[in-house]
């Protein structure tokens, strides 16, 4: 743990990254200090509100965090900053953002949960902008130029007000990962009926994993004629960057049975805290995530192992399946919104999982060219996996692979509309099996 007094010290010289989070007031000017080497602040869990008029001093810095503190201003002087390419300041009281503030040389913006209420127009400044995270905040409208962040590729707009989705936004080129539930045009649909378990039929054992938006247990389910191993989710019931965790059950409940989905056995009743919480089935040790979430420098794509080959029979099998999955979910109206390596589980022989659903969503079926945009903005998104999974195949020059590279390839052709739809890619790549 690095603390004030050490950097007071002098102990930080040279130092590349420095982390404090000691319920600092005020930003300490002794980290002015280390300009000449400093690249990543993290001034996270404080109870800053302010920065110093003079931060552009750190003429290096890359990476700046200062989540959970009492900002209520996004600070102007971020844009004195040359080399500014991350910045995040979830969970402040930012009502405001002045134009000065947005360094047109970001690239990766998280101003998750804070109470923003209109977004300047000079955002369509940051060109290199890839990933923008603005989940729960009181946004009623984006503005247009937006649409001008032509390298934009993972949009979170979840658990806002805003009253529609764009037309312009539904054509920005690069756009593959969007999610939007929790707005003032959000829809709801109807799910099939989840039986309800009782908390006192389950028996809660050790951690199996713990996302934004819960915590999934290894458990056992008593009754129904004998015990079951089962994994029991517990939301957490707070906003998360992809957006609100009742989105999250009530897609996952309606996307329906199928091979490549983690099947439900039940929503949780009569919890102790009154916590929402869903009953799945187990699944089983042979499976393992395919990727590894994105890291600063990939920024939107994910990254892998080295020790993760794949023969030309599993990237069919594991493309076709996710195909088939997506394509039913956009069948009942419902975006993933994070349809990645990181979110899927494979074993050994192919065999596929999608998992989390939490930037998922509802939307109106009815309205048909909403509806053709959104799924080949997702299919974007499916073409960056085929992407990836061609990177790992162990057996180059395989005619299949050049099948696959034009299905890629149409994936992620610019003109939204252009792109396949999920069915269509789905029985290209059942052919191939």
């Amino acid at each position: 743990m690095q603390t004030l007094a050490q950097l007071r010290s002098g102990g930080f010289k040279g130092a590349v990254s420095l982390k404090l989070s000691e319920r600092l007031a005020h930003f300490p000017r002794e980290i002015f200090e280390l300009a000449d080497t400093l690249e990543v602040l993290d001034l996270s869990q404080n109870e800053l509100k302010e920065l110093p008029a003079d931060f552009g001093k750190l003429k290096k810095l890359k990476t700046l965090f200062c989540s959970d503190n009492l900002f209520p201003v996004f600070p102007e002087v971020l844009g004195d900053c040359p080399s500014l390419d991350i910045v995040g300041f979830k969970a402040n009281r930012i009502e405001t953002i002045e134009a000065r503030s947005l360094n047109p040389n970001l690239r990766w913006l998280i101003l998750t949960n804070n109470s923003i209420t209109e977004l300047p127009k000079e955002i369509g400044l940051c060109s290199r902008m890839q990933k923008l995270m603005l989940a729960g905040n009181e946004l009623s409208e984006l503005p247009e130029e937006l649409g001008n962040c032509c390298n934009l590729s993972l949009l979170r707009i979840s658990a806002n007000q805003l009253k529609e989705l764009p037309d312009w936004l539904l054509a920005m080129p690069k756009l593959s990962w969007l999610a939007f539930s929790g707005n003032r045009f959000s829809i709801t649909a109807d799910a099939a009926a989840l039986p309800f378990i009782r908390w006192q039929e389950l028996a809660i054992h050790h951690v199996l994993g713990e996302g934004a938006s819960g915590i999934i247990f290894k458990g056992v389910k008593y009754g129904g004629g004998g015990n079951k191993e089962v994994a029991v989710k517990i939301f957490k019931g707070a906003v998360t960057s992809d957006g609100l965790p009742s989105d999250e059950m009530s897609t996952f409940i309606a996307a329906g049975i199928h091979p490549g989905l983690v099947q439900l056995i039940g929503q949780i009743a009569e919890h102790p805290e009154e916590k929402k919480g869903l009953v799945m089935e187990l699944i089983p040790e042979r499976f393992y995530n395919l990727g590894l979430p994105p890291t600063f420098d990939t920024c939107t794509r994910d990254v892998f192992k080295d020790s993760i080959s794949l023969s030309v029979a599993q990237v069919v099998k594991i493309a076709a399946t996710i195909a088939s999955v997506a394509g039913q979910l956009h069948s009942r109206g419902i975006m993933h919104g994070d349809l990645y390596a990181h979110n899927t589980l494979i074993d050994d022989e192919g065999n596929t999982l999608l998992s989390d659903f939490g930037a998922a969503a509802f939307y109106d079926k009815t309205n048909a060219t909403i509806a053709a945009a959104l799924e080949r903005i997702e299919v974007s998104a499916f073409g960056y996996m085929l992407d990836d999974l061609l990177s790992l195949c162990n057996e180059p020059g395989n005619t299949t692979l050049i099948k696959i590279n034009a299905l890629r390839d149409a994936c992620l052709l610019p003109d939204v509309l252009s792109r396949p739809c999920f069915q269509y890619l789905n029985s290209e790549l059942v052919i191939l099996t």
